[in-house]
C-alpha cells in the first residue's frame, strides 16, 4: 500500500536524543523501539533493512521505524559523517520517561498504532538544493537546543523535527526513488540471526553450531556473513551478548555473576573483559552510566569490526 503524507498531519513529534558522528570505520546492527532520522553528512554506506539493502551517499537521509532491525556499513574511504535524531511521532507520557536509546526493556518492544504510520514509507529521500542548505542549518540548531534543554526546547525540537519530516517527505515527489535491492543470499544470514538471538546464553554456541542452521560450511557463512553486514559470525554474537548484557545489567535484579553466567561466557571475569572491550566501560561503570540523564549518555553501542 503507497504511503500518504496526510496521516501525519496530525503528529506531535517527541524527539527524545540528537546527536552527530563521525565514524572512519563503521560496521554494526541496531535495533531501536522508536524512529530514527539520519541524515548523511559526508561519506557512503549500505544501510540494510530487514533484508533490504539501500546504498546511501552524501545528501541522502533515511528514515526507520521502531523495531526495524538494520545494519549499517561504511562504504567509502573518508569518515562517514551522519546527522541523527531519535524520535516519537507523539507525545506520550510513559515513553517520554525513557531516558536511553536502544531497547532496555520489554515494554519498548510494544509499539503503539499511532507509532506505526511510517511504516509504508519509502525510507531513502535524496535531499537537494535548497531542502539540503536547510536541513544543514536545522540541525546544527537542533543539536544545540537539545544539548542546552530548557523551558521551551520540547517545544522547539518538536517544530524542528516537523520541518526536517518535510524537508524529508517532500524530497520523495517527482524524483526517481531508490529503490531497495534484497541482500545477497540474504535468508541464510537471518536465519542465523534469529538461531543467535534464541541462543545466544549457550556457552557451546560457536560458528559450526550456527552454521549448521543454514545448511552452509561453517567457512561459507562466516564469509558470507561479513561480506553482507560488515562484521563478522564471532563478532556479532559478542555484540548480542552484551545488549542483552546491558539491559540486565540496567534491570539491576541480578549479580554480574549471574548475568555473565546468562550471557553464555565462561566467569564473570572473562565477561567484565570482553564488556570493558566492547562498551568502553565496565559493567559497573555502564550501569552508573546508565542511570544518568540521557543528555549525557549514549546507551547501544555498535559492535567495531575486529
Amino acid at each position: 500500500m503507497a504511503f500518504s503524507a496526510a496521516v501525519l498531519k496530525n503528529i506531535s513529534p517527541f524527539v527524545r536524543f540528537v546527536k552527530t558522528t563521525k565514524s572512519a570505520e563503521l560496521s554494526g546492527e541496531w535495533l531501536d523501539y522508536d524512529h530514527v532520522f539520519t541524515f548523511i553528512e559526508q561519506g557512503k554506506a549500505d544501510f540494510i533493512l530487514n533484508g533490504v539493502r539501500y546504498q546511501l551517499k552524501e545528501g541522502d537521509a533515511i528514515v526507520m521505524p521502531p523495531l526495524m532491525t538494520h545494519f549499517i556499513r561504511s562504504t567509502s574511504s573518508e569518515p562517514l559523517i551522519q546527522y541523527i535524531f531519535h524520535f516519537d511521532l507523539y507525545q506520550d507520557e510513559a515513553r517520554g520517561r525513557w531516558q536511553s536509546i536502544g531497547i532496555a526493556s520489554g515494554e519498548q518492544l510494544i509499539v503503539p498504532q499511532r507509532e506505526q504510520l511510517l511504516q509504508g514509507l519509502h525510507p531513502v529521500s535524496a535531499i537537494g538544493g535548497s531542502d539540503r542548505m536547510e536541513l544543514k542549518k536545522l540541525f546544527p540548531i537542533m543539536r544545540k537546543r537539545f544539548i542546552e534543554g530548557g523551558a521551551t526546547s520540547e517545544l522547539e525540537l518538536k517544530a524542528i523535527a516537523l520541518q526536517l519530516l518535510v524537508l524529508f517527505l517532500r524530497n520523495q515527489s517527482g524524483q526517481k526513488r531508490q529503490e531497495g535491492q534484497q541482500a545477497k543470499a540474504w535468508a541464510p544470514i537471518q536465519q542465523c540471526i534469529d538461531f543467535i538471538q534464541q541462543h545466544y546464553a549457550d556457552p557451546e554456541l560457536d560458528n559450526d553450531r550456527i552454521s549448521e542452521q543454514s545448511g552452509l560450511s561453517p567457512g561459507y557463512l562466516s564469509s558470507l556473513f561479513k561480506e553482507q553486514t560488515g562484521v563478522t559470525l564471532h563478532k556479532y554474537l559478542t555484540y548480542v551478548r552484551m545488549e542483552h548484557a546491558k539491559k540486565r545489567i540496567m534491570a539491576g535484579k541480578e549479580t554480574l555473576t549471574e548475568i555473565a553466567t546468562g550471557s553464555g561466557l565462561s566467569s564473570i571475569h572473562h565477561f567484565s573483559r570482553i564488556f570493558k572491550r566492547e562498551a568502553g566501560l565496565t559493567p559497573s561503570q555502564f550501569k552508573a552510566e546508565a542511570s544518568s540523564p540521557i543528555r549525557s549518555v549514549i546507551s547501544g553501542s555498535p559492535p567495531t569490526t575486529t
